[in-house]
């Protein structure tokens, strides 16, 4: 795996991709895949993300997510 993100990085900035965008497309993505795990309960995508559920509430807000896919 870290190969993986090396590489990605790489790339990354190689693309010229500012590291505020890196950031906020990797939050989203990682919130998104918790409520998708845990079938949308924000109280446990929180514990799995390691956030108070505040927290995620507004990260989730912020990001314009809803839910789970």
């Amino acid at each position: 795996m870290r190969e993986k993100l090396e590489s990605l990085v790489a790339e990354m900035i190689e693309k010229r991709i500012l590291l505020d965008e890196a950031v906020s497309v990797f939050e989203k993505k990682f919130i998104q895949a918790a409520l998708t795990q845990t079938k949308g309960n924000q109280s446990r995508a929180a514990e799995l993300l390691g956030v108070h559920r505040n927290t995620l509430t507004r990260k989730i807000a912020g990001h314009k997510l809803n839910g789970h896919r």
